[in-house]
């Protein structure tokens, strides 16, 4: 359960019920996640979080489906539940397949190991790599 609980639509002040309406009508959708619903409880957070997902998921040089793979992919790192089952969710709407889900997995795990590897051994950065 959420810290604060959730904020239904029918209870919630007009000022979130125009970020819901604003949510559903965007996806395309009947209802609210329970990520809103909690972040609802500070009105300015939820429309300050609201309008920069709007923002950057919005269509642009990346499509839609490599944008979700990306968030699953930080999601999985950070370790967010959460926002892996939303946009696990999302990504196969987009198209996302079974096989890709495991590639991007496999791709994060590796990357993280990596990642720990050349830091603890503080790998100095190849002039080459430089811009």
């Amino acid at each position: 359960m959420a810290t604060c609980g959730l904020v239904e639509y029918d209870q919630a002040p007009a000022e979130v019920r125009a970020v819901y309406d604003d949510i559903m009508a965007t996806r395309g959708t009947d209802w609210i996640n329970n990520f809103w619903k909690a972040l609802a409880h500070h009105p300015a957070t939820l429309r300050r979080t609201w309008e920069s997902v709007r923002q950057v998921m919005a269509p642009g040089a990346l499509d839609p489906l490599t944008k979700e793979l990306l968030y699953v992919a930080v999601s999985a790192t950070n370790q967010c539940g959460y926002c892996i089952a939303s946009h696990t969710a999302s990504a196969r709407k987009a198209g996302m397949t079974d096989a890709m889900f495991a590639e991007v997995m496999a791709v994060v795990g590796m990357a993280n190991e990596t990642n720990r590897l050349a830091s603890g051994y503080q790998v100095e950065i190849d002039e080459r790599f430089r811009p």
